[in-house]
């Protein structure tokens, strides 16, 4: 008799236990976004016949109802925790962990991105750079599985390749290269972004090539213990928060920056953002089409141009001791012929920066 009423106290529980969180399911408001994730969630299809006849209503459901489920991050944290620390699995939702670092699989070689991004840098050096600018420099920076994946038994991408593809086929640039002045320490354990106090070698490095000085009195100062990256949502595991520490001194305190999208004008440093979504838009406020960022205390009017991605946010204030004005340019976020319109390549300097992640998936770059 204690046997069945134990078997129907079970029966009872899974009961209320699926039917409960089915009927949340149903009754809960529809989440827009998901904060640990970064990404917007699927909302509700449009059930149509035709959607219903061709089946896309279901699948669009499908990812519907797996967005919108009840404590959907409690179960993937659990779910996550599981295959590492109970089952041993090697990663989870593409990535793992190793030497206190989260990095993402990211390979193999992808030749037909790098023919794109080749093709796109040398668009924009005939409509704009060349017999006008006064030299060009490229460097790519390696992302954190250039130093963690082969040495951890995970696959790893030929980055030598790429590095090599660049410096080959990039005839009008002067190829930096940087990996042998990071390690993985050097990035944000739980971020795909290097950290601004660890990188200083690499910026005393490019200006070596374009013909500058560094800064030699900046200062270290925190100002957020609290920053959770990318992949803190991403891997769904319970990871400690990091300090964003920023380097600052008179001069780069008193710089302004102008946001051509929207026309507002901030410092460097931007301290609303480290309460936003992604506090690493703390630097230079994050991503946009084109920043101008002003130098009242340098000598001369030298000019610096960088194309760029999110890494060059954090490095581009590093770069600005002896350039009056430095004009940060996206092409994720504006199409190449417009450039012209806002910015003056005449005698500049250009720094093309762009991250290992972008240039082997550079089709957000446009045409």
């Amino acid at each position: 008799m204690k046997k069945r009423t134990e078997q129907i106290y079970t029966v009872v529980l899974m009961a209320v236990l699926v039917f409960g969180l089915a009927f949340w399911a149903v009754l809960k408001p529809a989440d827009e976004y998901s904060e640990s994730e970064r990404r917007q969630l699927d909302s509700f299809p449009e059930a149509t016949l035709n959607t219903i006849l061709n089946g896309t209503f279901m699948d669009n459901f499908e990812g519907y109802t797996l967005d919108q489920f009840p404590l959907r991050d409690a179960f993937r944290s659990v779910k996550a925790m599981a295959q590492y620390y109970l089952f041993g699995l090697s990663d989870n939702n593409g990535l793992y962990i190793a030497d206190g670092q989260v990095a993402a699989l990211d390979f193999p070689l992808d030749e037909n991105s790098l023919n794109y991004a080749a093709e796109r840098f040398d668009y924009l050096y005939d409509k704009y750079m060349d017999g006008k600018v006064n030299k060009v420099v490229f460097s790519m920076v390696p992302d954190k599985g250039y130093y963690l994946a082969e040495n951890n038994g995970y696959p790893a991408m030929d980055y030598e390749a790429m590095e090599e593809y660049f410096a080959e086929n990039l005839d009008f640039a002067k190829y930096v290269d940087i990996t042998g002045l990071l390690d993985s320490g050097d990035y944000y354990a739980a971020d795909t972004h290097w950290q601004q106090q660890s990188i200083t070698a690499v910026a005393d490095e490019l200006l070596v090539f374009l013909g500058a000085r560094p800064f030699d009195d900046l200062e270290e100062t925190v100002a957020s213990e609290n920053f959770h990256g990318v992949y803190y949502g991403q891997s769904a595991l319970p990871l400690p928060a990091e300090n964003i520490v920023y380097l600052h001194n008179a001069a780069l305190d008193s710089m302004t920056v102008l946001n051509y999208e929207n026309g507002a004008e901030k410092g460097v440093y931007d301290f609303d953002k480290l309460e936003s979504k992604d506090p690493y838009e703390f630097y230079l406020s994050g991503a946009a089409a084109l920043l101008e960022v002003t130098n009242p205390s340098a000598e001369g009017d030298r000019h610096l141009i960088i194309f760029r991605d999110s890494f060059g946010s954090s490095i581009a204030p590093l770069l600005m001791r002896d350039y009056a004005k430095i004009t940060l340019v996206d092409t994720r976020y504006i199409m190449p012929d417009l450039i012209g319109e806002y910015v003056d390549f005449e005698g500049a300097d250009v720094l093309m920066l762009y991250s290992s992640l972008i240039l082997n998936d550079s089709y957000a770059l446009k045409k």
